[in-house]
């Protein structure tokens, strides 16, 4: 449930006043700080889900957390370039042009290509203190919980006119 909530939170962070289309709505802006606050939010459900799902023996646990700090760390980092490029299109978006679209969409291809490099980075320190398949499966989970995200933004964020 806290998972979902915080996933809902992080919908309403890019959903903009006027991109609705048969409802008004009237809602501030959020501030870098809401942003943050939301994805500290996103963040914690990630935890807790990773926990309750990966049911680690202590042993594991020791080692995998350590390593998953630093992997949502640099996650992290390429979230802020994919924040910011969201923020662009929003800005935009009543006045795209084709530069502007091959910039935007240029940009979501070094994020994704960022974030499949930091996975290939930290497979074998996951491996390394989980095993392959222990790893494989907190692959398989960071990948779902990823793609629900990925799934509420892009349900959030409209087609470009």
């Amino acid at each position: 449930m806290k998972m979902l909530l915080a996933l809902c939170a992080v919908g309403l962070l890019f959903t903009a006043p006027d991109w609705a289309q048969t409802v008004e709505v009237t809602a501030k802006p959020l501030t870098d700080t809401d942003i943050q606050l939301l994805r500290s939010d996103v963040q914690s459900a990630k935890n807790d889900v990773i926990a309750h799902t990966m049911k680690f023996s202590d042993t594991e646990s020791a080692g995998f957390w350590p390593v998953y700090r630093d992997y949502a760390r640099d996650q992290h980092a390429i979230g802020d370039q994919r924040v910011q490029l969201i923020k662009d299109y929003a800005a935009n978006f009543d006045s795209m042009n084709d530069d502007k679209a091959k910039d935007l969409v240029q940009r979501m291809f070094k994020i994704d290509d960022q974030n499949l490099e930091l996975r290939k980075d930290y497979w074998p320190k996951f491996v390394k203190v989980l095993g392959a398949k222990r790893a494989a499966k907190f692959y398989q989970v960071d990948n779902r919980l990823t793609e629900m995200i990925n799934l509420e933004l892009s349900s959030n964020i409209p087609l470009i006119p």
